[in-house]
C-alpha cells in the first residue's frame, strides 16, 4: 500500500453526515479517480451513520483511523492470545455497523488486507456476533487468569518499558536482554508483552517486559481489547519511559503515555524518562530535554550508552 496524497480540511465543528463537508468530499473522491486509487483513509474516527454516508457516495474501500489501526494490529498479532484481542476488538468495532447494506459490509470487512473477521461473519445476525464476543471474552479472561497465577509466582521484581510507539522499546530490550524480539520501523510491531530475565548478579536478577507503544486518542476499544498489557505493567516495580528524543512532538508523546497511564491508575508507580535517538540530536538539545524531565540519554543502538540504565535498575531494585 501507497500512501498517494493527501487532503487537509480545518473545521470547527466536524460535519454530521459526512465529517468533511460535501464539496470537501467531492474534492476527495474526485483526487481519488484521477489517482486511480481504490482506498480512502480518515484520519479521524467514521461514526456509523458517516461511514454508510460516504460508502453511498463511492464504490472505494472506506477505512477511518480506529480500522487502520485494528489492520495493523492484525498484521502483527503472532501469538493466540494476541489474535483473540485483535478479533474481540475488531467485532467491538463493527458490530454498530450491522444494520448497514451488505455492499458496504464487503467494502469493510477486513480492514486494508482483508485479515479481519471476514465479510462472512459480519453478514450473520447480530445474536451471532454477541455470542462470538461472549466466546472470546471468556477465552481471554482465561488466558488472563493464567498469566495472573504465572505472575503471582514470581519471585523476581519486574521493570516494564512503556513508550509512545516506535520509540525504540524493542531495540532497548534486544540490547539489555541479548533477545531477539522483533525490531521495526513501523506502528505497533510489538503486541503482545514479552518477559525476559535481566541478571546483575547471582543474588540480583530483573524480569525486562516490552509492552505495545501507545497512541495518541487511543480508542477505548484497544485499550480494554489490549488489557494484557497494563496488567504486566501494574506488576512493575519500575517503568523506563522510551521517548524518541528525536520526534519533533516528544512532548506530547510524554503527555500521551502519560495520559493513558493515569487512566489504568498507574501514573504512582516508579518511573524514568529514556531519551532513546539522542545521536541524532545536538548535545545542547538533549541537555535541554534532560533539564526539563530528568532523564536519561541513550542510544539504543550504542550498547555503550546503556550502563546509566543499568546502574538505575540496579539501584532501585536494592531499594525494594
Amino acid at each position: 500500500m501507497h500512501l498517494l496524497d493527501i487532503i487537509e480540511q480545518t473545521r470547527h465543528n466536524p460535519d454530521p453526515k459526512f465529517l468533511i463537508g460535501k464539496g470537501k468530499l467531492q474534492t476527495v473522491l474526485l483526487r481519488a479517480m484521477q489517482l486511480d486509487v481504490d482506498m480512502v483513509v480518515f484520519s479521524q474516527n467514521l461514526s456509523p451513520s458517516q461511514t454508510r454516508a460516504i460508502s453511498s457516495a463511492t464504490d472505494l474501500k472506506i477505512i477511518d483511523r480506529t480500522m487502520l489501526i485494528l489492520d495493523i494490529f492484525s498484521q502483527h498479532a503472532k501469538t493466540q492470545h494476541g489474535k483473540l484481542q485483535v478479533e474481540l476488538a475488531q467485532l467491538h468495532y463493527l458490530l454498530p455497523h450491522l444494520n448497514e447494506k451488505n455492499t458496504m459490509m464487503s467494502r469493510l470487512a477486513g480492514g486494508i488486507g482483508g485479515r479481519g473477521p471476514g465479510e462472512t461473519k459480519l453478514e450473520i445476525n447480530r445474536r451471532h456476533i454477541n455470542q462470538k464476543i461472549s466466546t472470546l471474552k471468556r477465552r481471554i479472561s482465561q488466558a488472563q487468569k493464567t498469566r495472573q497465577l504465572h505472575q503471582q509466582g514470581r519471585t523476581t521484581s519486574t521493570v516494564s518499558l512503556i513508550g509512545y510507539t516506535n520509540a525504540g522499546k524493542s531495540t532497548l530490550f534486544n540490547q539489555l536482554t541479548h533477545a531477539d524480539v522483533l525490531v521495526a520501523n513501523k506502528l505497533f510491531a510489538t503486541l503482545t508483552p514479552t518477559n525476559r530475565r535481566l541478571r546483575f548478579s547471582k543474588e540480583c536478577e530483573v524480569v525486562l517486559t516490552d509492552t505495545v507503544g501507545f497512541i495518541r486518542n487511543m480508542p477505548q476499544s484497544l485499550l480494554d481489547a489490549f488489557r494484557a498489557t497494563f496488567e504486566e505493567i501494574s506488576e512493575a516495580s519500575l517503568l523506563l519511559h522510551v521517548v524518541d528524543a528525536s520526534a519533533t512532538n516528544y512532548v506530547n508523546h510524554i503527555d500521551q503515555v502519560r495520559r493513558i497511564l493515569k487512566e489504568f491508575d498507574l501514573a504512582e508507580k516508579d518511573s524514568i524518562i529514556l531519551f532513546n535517538k539522542t545521536e541524532l540530536l545536538s548535545p545542547k538539545e538533549v541537555a535541554l530535554r534532560l533539564d526539563a524531565y530528568q532523564g536519561i540519554a541513550i542510544s539504543a543502538l550504542n550498547p555503550s550508552t546503556l550502563s546509566p540504565v543499568l546502574e538505575h535498575i540496579k539501584n532501585h531494585l536494592l531499594k525494594t
